[in-house]
């Protein structure tokens, strides 16, 4: 191992077991929820008004080696005149000598009112909607610890391989111009590790909210303040608080800051009507050595696409 890829292992391992009994990789917020607010929260799933799929990746284009990294593919789609969503995940996690790979698939439900909804027309969102969701899958943990070549310390004489299966949940609450939601990836923990797997594992709960605000009469513009909690049994809480701009479904930018002292950016552009990249830079307020990250989110909307004109 290289000295310096062995100097961030070493690292990451000593914060993670310093606010985490178990020796698993913590499940990350994502910067992009915005873009793919599928993965945070699966009841999700189906408020598209046709397939959607997305590709997402951080931490690849960094120069340090061991620096955290993730990568994400997803796809989900309404059925039943939107009433059922049905979708498929894809997660891995690398930080280190640690790797989280987990799949999932999602069943959603929605229940619509009988509501009027002013919203504009080149938004593509479906509004007036309680979602319910549920989604089985399976979760497995590797952590090299021996690779850091730590003499003497029981808690790196082996290393850990487990694999346990997982059930996540989630209420989303979408509105014309307000939404709230929570959701977990593991509501169940650990509760179905096999006893020699010397797993303790504890999962993230995730709760967000946001506004549509839309700037003149002509409704070309929204603004979308929103906020992201994340909260996970003995480890500190965190909360993204960002602020995006969108024209009419063509071009968006935004920023945010987020509690572990980093700021994020985000811009992004709409092509060929189906087709939404955007680009996140999460720049980091403090000497950590595991520098600043750069990620995309790559999005496909089938049918008539993201664009309304």
């Amino acid at each position: 191992m290289k000295p310096i890829t062995k100097n961030i292992a070493i690292i990451a391992a000593i914060l993670f077991m310093s606010v985490c009994e178990t020796k698993a990789q913590q499940t990350p917020t994502f910067s992009e929820y915005n873009y793919n607010p599928y993965l945070v929260n699966s009841a999700f799933a189906g408020l598209t008004p046709s397939a959607e799929i997305n590709l997402s990746n951080s931490g690849f284009f960094n120069q340090i080696e061991g620096s955290p990294r993730s990568f994400a593919l997803s796809v989900h789609s309404p059925f039943n005149r939107g009433k059922i969503g049905l979708g498929a995940g894809f997660i891995r996690d690398e930080i280190g000598v640690t790797t989280s790979t987990s799949a999932f698939a999602t069943y959603s439900y929605k229940i619509f009112f009988d509501t009027k909804s002013n919203r504009p027309y080149w938004q593509i969102y479906t509004p007036n909607s309680l979602s319910f969701a549920i989604s089985p899958g399976v979760q497995q943990f590797q952590d090299n610890l021996t690779q850091l070549g730590i003499m003497g310390d029981p808690n790196f004489a082996q290393d850990i391989n487990a694999t346990i299966p997982t059930i996540g949940v989630g209420i989303l609450l979408n509105l014309a111009n307000f939404y709230v939601g929570l959701s977990t990836p593991n509501v169940l923990g650990d509760a179905l590790a096999s006893n020699d797997e010397n797993l303790d594992l504890s999962s993230p709960y995730y709760g967000y909210l946001g506004y549509r605000f839309f700037s003149n009469r002509f409704e070309e513009l929204m603004v979308k303040p929103n906020v992201l909690v994340k909260y996970e049994n003995g480890a500190p809480l965190e909360v993204d608080l960002n602020l995006a701009v969108s024209f009419k479904n063509k071009f968006e930018i935004g920023t945010g800051y987020r509690t572990n002292s980093s700021i994020n950016l985000l811009a992004g552009i709409y092509l060929f009507k189906n087709i939404r990249a955007i680009y996140n830079y999460n720049l980091t307020l403090n000497d950590s050595p595991l520098g600043n990250t750069h990620g995309i989110v790559v999005s496909y909307l089938f049918g008539d696409g993201y664009a309304r004109d």
